[in-house]
């Protein structure tokens, strides 16, 4: 990994990915947070040029899951902590505070509600949400 004085000239101090997080608030309901997650310059593939890449994330499993049209999740905490990935399609997410987001393709969640009442997730139009869920130790 290249770092210091050359990856700052190369255009990396402060550059950030911004996320959404879903965490349960001390009173237990679910609730939005935005993040940014800095990004630093790696090596990621050689010989390819250089990237900007997040720290880890330890992992325990992935899964790929499709969401058919008019697919509803009542209200339901997350069965772990997780990296949501929307690949296709659109979905709408409600927190326990009221809060309502959709998110599109390329849209990464950290979902972290996994106590309490959760959240609800609805999917919109008529085309199916396909995503990726990455189980985080």
């Amino acid at each position: 990994m290249r770092g210091g004085k050359a990856a700052l000239r190369r255009g990396w101090q402060g550059v950030r990915m911004r996320c959404t997080r879903i965490i349960a608030g001390p009173d237990g309901r679910s609730r939005f947070e935005d993040v940014d997650v800095p990004l630093a310059e790696v090596d990621y593939a050689p010989p390819a040029p250089p990237m900007g890449a997040s720290d880890p994330l330890p992992a325990r499993r992935s899964l790929l899951g499709r969401l058919p049209p008019g697919w509803f999740g009542d209200w339901h905490p997350s069965p772990t902590r997780q990296l949501f990935v929307q690949l296709a399609g659109e979905i709408e997410v409600t927190v326990g505070d009221g809060e309502r987001r959709r998110f599109r393709v390329g849209d990464v969640v950290l979902v972290e509600d996994t106590t309490g009442p959760g959240h609800t997730t609805r999917v919109i139009g008529t085309e199916a949400a396909r995503c990726l869920f990455v189980h985080l130790d």
